[in-house]
């Protein structure tokens, strides 16, 4: 089984810049407080680390 992590959204993405916006809509989060269930791959984490301001990890699985 692979490993997954959950992410949540706490910031909002308003007046942010557009490269971030597009991240966390790559990550699949659009509202705030959403959670998703993501595989934990190195392009995943460089998408988590380029918003840490914006989202959190809440859980590491597997």
């Amino acid at each position: 089984m692979a490993k997954t992590i959950v992410v949540q959204q706490i910031g909002s993405p308003i007046r942010r810049p557009a490269k971030q916006r597009q991240t966390l809509i790559g990550l699949g989060l659009n509202k705030m407080n959403k959670t998703r269930e993501l595989e934990d791959t190195p392009a995943v984490r460089g998408m988590v680390a380029k918003i840490p301001h914006m989202v959190k990890i809440i859980e590491e699985r597997g």
